[in-house]
């Protein structure tokens, strides 16, 4: 997955502020896996069923906000804490 370096360099984490980049394709696998199993909810504590095509790590590596047909979803409610995939894994 790619995204327009332009679109990437204004985002920002929409709670804290900090810099967002591009999650790796292995960050990635591991969250559809987790979202497979019925066992990743996002910040609005909504259990997500379907995958995602992306995503855009949080600078502390603590939020993943999801890509979805290529339109990064940037509500804080919609973010995914890792700690609850990076945990299981």
């Amino acid at each position: 997955m790619s995204l327009d370096p332009d679109l990437l360099a204004i985002l920002c984490c929409p709670e804290t502020k900090q810099e967002v980049s591009l999650a790796d394709a292995t960050l990635i696998q591991k969250v559809n896996a987790a979202i497979g199993q019925g066992h990743v909810r996002n910040k609005g504590n909504h259990l997500l069923v379907g995958q995602i095509e992306g995503g855009l790590v949080r600078e502390d590596r603590q939020i993943l906000y999801p890509i979805r047909e290529r339109i990064p979803v940037m509500l804080i409610e919609e973010g995914i804490p890792l700690e609850q995939i990076l945990s299981s894994s």
